[in-house]
């Protein structure tokens, strides 16, 4: 593994590099390939070079260490980063960067060695993780009904949550991908109730977490932090609700040729949009995408009902309302076809199931056009009676 050291004293440089070749444990296994006093030529150097670590000091007239680091993350995504610092307090702000470790001035040789195992330690899971990104199946991160992931040899995971905040903000991340979340919103999100700075240090536990989890799912996907914010940088990695909503809105209208392609989007609907995590903020887009997917299942139930597949279309239209008991469409679909198959009694016993429903939840009555469908199919049904009656 290629070693950069960066500290505006040359003699902090030189007692690091012989602390550094001190250490059994990574015996053969660190080279330094540069030591730079100037910040901006180990920039330079990273453009050129390969580099896996970076030692950097905190504290420099030319660029500080915390966003030395920034820049290098930006050339160099996956450079683990330890800083070495005389202060205690930049710890928080050193894991903010997602840094790998941090070591006090003067560096403590046991302490050194604990920074190498975990080097050792997160190098080896790049190793055993760097073979699935070419394997055959793309890696899937998965937010329909709940959070969890499938690898590249389609085993399904959990995540390994802590605490509870971790993985909402995971989710909210997700959520807003590719776009920069401040701070400031995230706190207000989920730590409104407490102080500033007791706030800022659960985020940053938070998003330490995450990285940690990141880190050992071996997802092509990090956190960046710029501007003051947070932002899910996505890699080799499908978002299984983007996929489905992609499927989706490219399909054609349903027809005996895209029968089978509609059914199976409908088939890899798995759930609602983080149904199982019930967060308030995600509410929105939950409903989105589940009358997205009531579209596709009432295209396909009027087409069984047009070809007079009537069972299959009824089994649809019960599908839409066990998933959506509040909407309307569900039982109106079920009543037409009840009416289709000549089965009266089916058909009055869903108008009264919607009508005390409706009355129930809404305190309304079911909408004017379901109400003079129904009167005119009664009607029609009376006359039939007495035409019946009659002969």
């Amino acid at each position: 593994m290629k070693v950069i050291i960066v500290d505006d004293e040359r003699l902090a440089i030189k007692v690091m590099e012989k602390l550094l070749s001190e250490q059994t444990i990574v015996a053969g296994q660190l080279e330094v390939v540069g030591t730079f006093q100037n910040p901006a030529k180990a920039l330079e150097a990273v453009q050129h070079e390969t580099v896996d670590i970076a030692f950097l000091d905190i504290e420099m007239p030319l660029i500080d260490g915390f966003h030395l680091a920034e820049q290098l993350l930006q050339l160099k995504p996956h450079l683990q980063i330890v800083f070495v610092t005389a202060y205690k307090d930049h710890a928080i702000k050193a894991f903010e960067l997602n840094a790998l470790d941090y070591l006090l001035k003067p560096v403590n040789v046991k302490r050194l060695s604990v920074t190498l195992e975990r080097i050792l330690h997160y190098s080896s899971k790049d190793e055993g993780v760097a073979p699935s990104r070419h394997a055959s199946i793309q890696p899937t991160l998965c937010c329909l009904q709940r959070m969890q992931y499938i690898d590249a040899s389609g085993v399904v995971h959990e995540f390994q949550w802590r605490t509870l905040k971790a993985p909402e903000l995971f989710a909210y991340l997700i959520y807003h991908r590719d776009k920069t979340v401040s701070k400031e919103a995230l706190i207000d999100l989920l730590w409104s109730e407490y102080d500033t700075k007791k706030s800022t240090t659960q985020l940053y536990t938070a998003i330490y977490q995450i990285r940690k989890i990141l880190k050992s799912s071996g997802l092509d996907l990090s956190i960046k932090y710029q501007d003051e914010g947070y932002r899910l940088v996505w890699g080799n990695v499908t978002l299984d609700v983007e996929e489905w909503e992609r499927k989706a809105s490219e399909a054609l209208p349903v027809s005996e040729a895209t029968l089978e392609e509609h059914l199976s989007i409908i088939e890899q609907y798995s759930g609602h949009f983080l149904e199982e995590h019930r967060y308030l903020w995600a509410e929105h887009e939950q409903e989105r995408i589940r009358l997205m997917w009531l579209t596709q299942v009432k295209d396909v139930a009027q087409y069984y009902l047009s070809v007079g597949e009537y069972s299959k279309a009824l089994s649809l239209y019960q599908q839409i309302r066990e998933a959506a008991p509040y909407l309307e469409d569900g039982y109106f679909g079920v009543m037409r076809i009840y009416a289709e198959m000549n089965h009266p009694s089916e058909v009055v016993k869903h108008f009264e199931l919607l009508e005390r429903k409706c009355k129930e939840e809404l305190d309304v009555a079911p909408s004017d056009d379901i109400i003079t469908w129904y009167e005119e199919w009664r009607s029609q049904r009376l006359q039939q009676d007495a035409v019946t009656g009659i002969l």
